[in-house]
Order: structure tokens, then C-alpha cells, then sequence
């Protein structure tokens, strides 16, 4: 890139045009990102409005590796309706989403995987307070009217550390 000096500012030159599909497809990149926030955001503010806006009206939801819950097909209304007292029952969460890898298959449908940290934290008299699930999501997302939303969310838990009681408990 060759850049002019003029009076007050820079301006470059011989700048690549993207073209629109690339730009297209950079905010796609972006919109979804913003989704993957808003879901820990939503979570760990207990924001449920916010967290519901990542889905699709129906969802399927596997959080079989490491928690033994089957894989179900739900409205998305009721994934939040039972998301939100067990997040609610600890003292405070703190879900990390980081390093995105985002395909798309489609114009209207991709393929998140992304890096979580979900720290969870619930005073208690039977032992340590925390525990931590490392691992990765997988989450198929569709493009809707209302934008890019989650179709698919799967955690693959890789390790726990603290005390899985406290997660137990929530659950139950």
C-alpha cells in the first residue's frame, strides 16, 4: 500500500477493492462473533431476553459429554426457561468464548467452533465453591430474519476442575 501524505490526514492508495461478497461475508464473520458474546453475556448476567436472541425458535441442545443429559430438540423458550434457574442458583458464572473458527456451508448456514472457559461459583458447606468446565462449543448457526442465531449448541467438555456437586446441584 502506498500512502500520500496531504495537509491534515493520510489517505491510501491502491487499496484492494473486497467487493461485496467479501464484505458480506466479513460481517456475517462479525455478526456471528456477536452471537457467541451475547450467549455468555446473556448467561452470566441473567439477561434471559438477551440469551434467548441467540436461538432459533426450536434448538437442539447436546450437553451429553461431561453433564449426561441426552440431546433434545426444544423451543427455544423453553431452553431458556430451564437455563435460566440453574445459572440463577449460583452465587456468579463467568462463561469465556474465545478463539472463533467460523465455516460457512452456505449463504445462510455456518458452523461455530469455539474455545469456553464457564467458571461457576456457589458457596456451599460440603466443599469447594467452584467449578470449571474447559472445552469447546460447536454451534450450527442459520441466518434468520431477525439475523444469525443458533440452531445447534453443543458442548464438548474437555476437563473440570473444583467441585462438581455444586453442578449437580443445579441441575437438580
Amino acid at each position: 500500500m502506498v500512502v500520500h501524505m496531504t495537509s491534515s490526514y493520510e489517505t491510501a492508495t491502491d487499496t484492494p477493492d473486497l467487493g461485496t461478497a467479501a464484505l458480506r461475508r466479513l460481517q456475517d464473520h462479525a455478526d456471528i462473533s456477536a452471537v457467541q458474546l451475547r450467549y455468555a453475556t446473556g448467561t452470566d448476567t441473567h439477561d434471559w431476553d438477551l440469551f434467548r436472541s441467540c436461538f432459533t425458535d426450536e434448538v437442539e441442545v447436546d450437553f451429553s459429554d461431561g453433564f449426561g443429559q441426552p440431546v433434545a430438540r426444544v423451543s427455544a423458550d423453553d431452553w431458556v426457561s430451564g437455563t435460566a434457574p440453574r445459572m440463577e442458583s449460583f452465587a456468579a458464572t463467568q462463561h469465556m468464548i474465545t478463539n472463533l473458527v467460523i465455516t460457512f456451508d452456505d449463504d445462510d448456514h455456518a458452523t461455530c467452533v469455539a474455545y469456553v472457559r464457564a467458571s461457576h461459583h456457589r458457596p456451599n458447606s460440603t466443599g469447594d465453591s467452584d467449578q470449571t468446565v474447559y472445552g469447546y462449543y460447536t454451534n450450527r448457526f442459520e441466518r434468520t430474519q431477525s439475523g444469525w442465531r443458533i440452531a445447534r449448541v453443543k458442548l464438548t467438555a474437555l476437563w473440570m476442575t473444583g467441585n462438581f456437586g455444586i453442578f449437580q446441584a443445579a441441575l437438580s
